[in-house]
């Protein structure tokens, strides 16, 4: 019985193999899904931060993030095709006094961030595993010693953590959402979001919403959003409009 339930798994594996026809660094598997019946379309809101955003991006240096990683790829200096210039672009533009980020990991996000923050603003960083145990990390303790930036270790889709820190959260004027993509965490976090209620309408910039796990999860989204990748992340940006709710 054994053998034969692995031959069966043998043979469903080989059959759901699909040939890929690129060779490129990095592939995953991902869809392509119609618009016309999306349950939400982009904002006047968000389709003018889009622009400017992407406008702002283009003369965005990142050499200070990129001086300070050890190695190739330099992820900061691509855009379009990934997301730090447009992050910072979008800093810059939206000039907020409170930024979050889901997901410090190697900080190169925070340090794009960072970079346009307004004076006077702060970004607030999570993470499950504090800044400097990534051995690979780009963020320097002279990085937090003027309190713009400062990180928080706890799982923000746990609700007792989210009540925690629920004044942060409502006075937040944009959320960067970098999470596992296990197809379970960011729809518990999006869960959180609204059960808060927040007051100031941020801005919610989703990451790696092409990723197979991530797929459903945007698509379910009802609130204004705009699909960012062709000015993003190549491995899916969204922005989503907290101003309004869904029906």
């Amino acid at each position: 019985m054994i053998r034969k339930l692995r031959e069966i798994k043998r043979r469903l594996t080989a059959e759901t193999i699909v040939s890929v026809p690129v060779t490129a660094r990095h592939v995953e598997q991902s869809l392509i899904i119609s618009a016309d019946d999306d349950p939400a379309r982009p904002s006047e809101r968000l389709l003018d931060l889009a622009v400017q955003a992407s406008s702002h991006a283009r003369s965005v240096s990142m050499s200070k993030v990129v001086a300070r990683m050890t190695q190739p790829p330099y992820y900061p200096d691509v855009w379009p095709g990934e997301h730090y210039k447009l992050l910072a672009g979008l800093v810059a533009v939206c000039q907020p006094k409170v930024v979050v980020e889901i997901g410090t990991s190697t900080g190169m996000s925070a340090l794009a961030i960072k970079q346009t923050l307004p004076a006077g603003a702060r970004l607030v960083t999570f993470d499950i595993t504090p800044w400097d145990q990534f051995s690979d990390t780009c963020l320097r303790a002279a990085d937090f010693t003027d309190g713009s930036v400062s990180q928080l270790i706890g799982d923000v889709s746990d609700l007792s953590v989210m009540r925690r820190h629920e004044e942060l959260f409502q006075s937040a004027d944009i959320i960067f959402a970098d999470g596992p993509k296990d197809g379970l965490f960011e729809r518990v976090f999006l869960e959180r979001l609204m059960e808060l209620h927040l007051s100031r309408n941020p801005l919610v910039v989703l990451d790696d919403i092409r990723l197979w796990n991530m797929l459903a999860i945007w698509r379910e989204i009802r609130l204004p959003k705009l699909d960012m990748t062709s000015f993003g992340h190549w491995s899916g940006t969204g922005f989503i409009d907290w101003t309004d709710r869904p029906e």
